[in-house]
Order: structure tokens, then sequence, then C-alpha cells
């Protein structure tokens, strides 16, 4: 006999994307707003959530045996819901390990922890792969992360580390925080004196608008604005702690900091 939930919501994108993943997106019974990841289940799935709201009686409607969101700014959602009877997954993960893990735990819900252990097997290979080719790299770019503008907030841990591992040094390593309000560079200066060699921008859902950040005060002595070392990296890509992350924004960032190494590295 099946145990495993048949009548999924999803509050947050990366669980959606892990269960089209696994071949388990018939139990998705409704998604959030922002899913982007597959295309397809936007047309698919009834949208029923933002990050920071929910249609809670349309949740109901849907008659779920569970739930699953993202992180303790989703609390009160969880909170409504639990009251009204329905099961609630909250992961709360911040780091590489953590969406492996949340992969394969999902997997494990489904009945398809094998299936689940092979994509995460796919990931480690892939990332194994990537820290072999640099492990030898003489030099490696200082890289800034912003991920939002007003005020400027650098990226969350996941980010920190995948930067790591596709062969650059985050300028902001020392200062991590799980919020946002824990990230905020007060002074502009702080990024200046830290000097970033590529400077990679995902505006949180916003389009990057480059002249906003070129007309900076004194940015102009940075190495990545001198070289135009700039990439924007589309939101979903990164800023979702799902499978998007390692598979498609390990990659990307990989091949922008190889690229610097051929143009200005060692």
């Amino acid at each position: 006999m099946d145990y495993s939930p048949k009548r999924i919501v999803c509050l947050t994108e990366e669980p959606t994307e892990t269960l089209y993943l696994l071949g388990e997106e018939a139990r998705i019974v409704g998604i959030s707003g922002f899913t982007v990841r597959p295309k397809r289940a936007r047309k698919e799935k009834p949208k029923v959530s933002t990050f920071l709201e929910a249609k809670i009686d349309d949740i109901l409607a849907l008659q779920p045996d569970l739930v699953i969101g993202f992180s303790d700014i989703q609390a009160s959602i969880a909170k409504a819901l639990i009251e009204k009877g329905i099961t609630v997954w909250i992961n709360n993960h911040r780091s590489v390990q953590g969406i492996l893990e949340m992969i394969v735990q999902l997997g494990a819900l489904v009945g398809k922890r094998e299936r689940a252990m092979d994509l995460v097997q796919k990931m480690e290979n892939n990332i194994r792969q990537i820290k072999q080719n640099t492990a030898g790299w003489e030099t490696r770019p200082r890289v800034y992360f912003e991920e939002w503008f007003d005020p400027l907030i650098f990226g969350i841990q996941w980010v920190s580390e995948i930067i790591a591992i596709a062969g650059g040094i985050d300028i902001f390593k020392d200062r991590q925080a799980s919020l946002a309000k824990g990230r905020i560079i007060e002074d502009d200066e702080e990024v200046i004196q830290r000097n970033p060699d590529i400077i990679l921008v995902s505006w949180c859902g916003k389009m990057f608008k480059k002249e906003k950040m070129l007309l900076r005060k004194s940015w102009d002595g940075i190495p990545a604005i001198k070289t135009d070392t700039i990439h924007e990296i589309k939101s979903e890509i990164i800023l979702q702690p799902g499978p998007a992350a390692l598979l498609e924004g390990i990659p990307l960032i990989h091949q922008i900091i190889k690229d610097w190494k051929v143009e200005y590295g060692k």
C-alpha cells in the first residue's frame, strides 16, 4: 500500500522543481505564483501563494495531505494551515548540503528515494569534477554577489558556497547570515575595499539595471567595473535553494570564472 502524500501543495519553487525531476508532478495540486521552473508547472497547476502570503481557503479547497514551504518567513502560513488540520513540512536549509538533503528527503516522502539519490549523485559528481578542475588554480577571482540594490544585500550561504565550488572567493564569506537583514551592506565603501574581480547580480526577481550600479560613487575603481566583468544571473537559477542552483548555477558561475581566468588570471 502507498502511504506517501498524494495531494501536495508547494509554497515555493524548489519542491515543485524537485517533484517534476523525480517524475512525481501528478502529486502536486497547487504551487507558488513565483514558480517558473519547470515552465509547464505554471500551466498545469493552480497558483495559491506568494512567498509571504497564501490563499488559505484555496489551499484547503485542494484538500492537500501535505503542504511544503521554506523558512521561518513562511511560519505564519504554516501556522494557519496547521490550525486547519493540514500537515505542513517547512524546510529551513541555507547550504548546498541542505539542498541535497532536501531532495533526498522529499524523494523518500513520495516513495522515490532511490531516484532522488541518483539525482543527488549526479549533482555531487558534477561538484567533485569542478573542484578537481580548480584544485590547481594559483589565482582565484574575488567575487561580489549582489542580491538586492536598495539597500545593498550580498548573497546567501548557498550562493557563497557555489562561488567557492566554481573556483571563486566570495568577498563576503566572513559575514554570512540566514536572513537578508543580516546581509545588508551599510556602506558602499565596504564593497570598494573588498575589491571584487567579478560582480554577479541577481536582484531577487527584478531586472538588473547596470547603469544604476555604474553610477555608484567611486565604484569605477573596482576591478570588475573597470573590466566590465558584471554578469546577471536569473533569480530562478541561483536564489532558490533547490536543484537549479546546483544543476545550472554552479556550471554557469564556473564558466564565468574560467572566462575571467583566461582573460585576466594566471
